[in-house]
């Protein structure tokens, strides 16, 4: 089964009565999803709201304005903040890696929000993670992008002996490509990852490909595209 469904916080409480019994955890694209343009005080009002009414984790997306205008301190303290309104629910730290423009910019957004999360106490491992997309932007989850998320989580624990989740999400299509980014999260970080606990693809456009696999492994032959309904 799929690791967590992703809902809008006026929809949790309908995803928490549909999985009871379930081991899929439900996550709350809070904060003013996609854009992340509300005022603070409103996002946060939205984790907690998305929070208390069943969410096991929050995904965020941070400024992208105020991060390309250069105001780090800005949005690590909102990272922070909203960590905090999270309480006991995990924190997942959406980048918007298409609209950064360079590569060193992906790395410091990482390094950002990994400081900011640790800047609010102990984490334990999988209680953050950083992710590439809201999928609303391209280009998203890109090897290289990927890799340099990655490296920054690798340098992290180096220092903190802590892990931190990784998510790529948007433009991951095909069981191939979902293979790849396997192998390099293998090479990079090693076989802890590779598991729900600390590694999620967004899976909303890799679905149809996994089960067009699935029915070649059953049935010998591909099935075609159509005949899985669209994800």
């Amino acid at each position: 089964s799929v690791a967590a469904i992703c809902v809008y916080p006026n929809l949790v409480a309908t995803a928490r009565a549909a999985l009871v019994g379930s081991t899929v955890k439900i996550a709350s694209v809070a904060t003013g999803f996609p854009s992340g343009q509300f005022p603070l005080d409103i996002r946060l009002d939205d984790v907690r709201r998305a929070v208390g009414e069943g969410a096991d984790e929050i995904d965020m997306v941070i400024r992208r304005g105020a991060f390309l205008a250069g105001e780090y301190a800005l949005v690590a303290d909102e990272i922070a903040r909203v960590k905090e309104a999270c309480g006991a629910a995990h924190l997942k730290i959406i980048l918007e890696t298409g609209e950064l423009e360079t590569l060193d910019a992906v790395r410091y957004a990482s390094d950002i929000a990994i400081r900011a999360a640790f800047s609010t106490g102990t984490l334990t491992d999988g209680e953050v993670f950083i992710k590439t997309s809201t999928g609303k932007v391209t280009p998203a989850a890109t090897m290289p992008v990927v890799l340099v998320m990655l490296e920054a989580i690798r340098d992290a624990f180096h220092e903190t002996n802590t892990r931190i989740g990784m998510k790529p999400a948007g433009g991951i299509r095909t069981a191939k490509s979902a293979i790849a980014q396997l192998v390099m999260v293998h090479e990079t970080l090693g076989d802890a990852w590779l598991s729900p606990h600390l590694f999620r693809f967004g899976a909303s456009t890799l679905l149809n490909d996994l089960l067009r696999q699935i029915a070649r492994l059953t049935r010998g032959g591909y099935a075609a595209r159509d005949d899985f309904a669209e994800a």
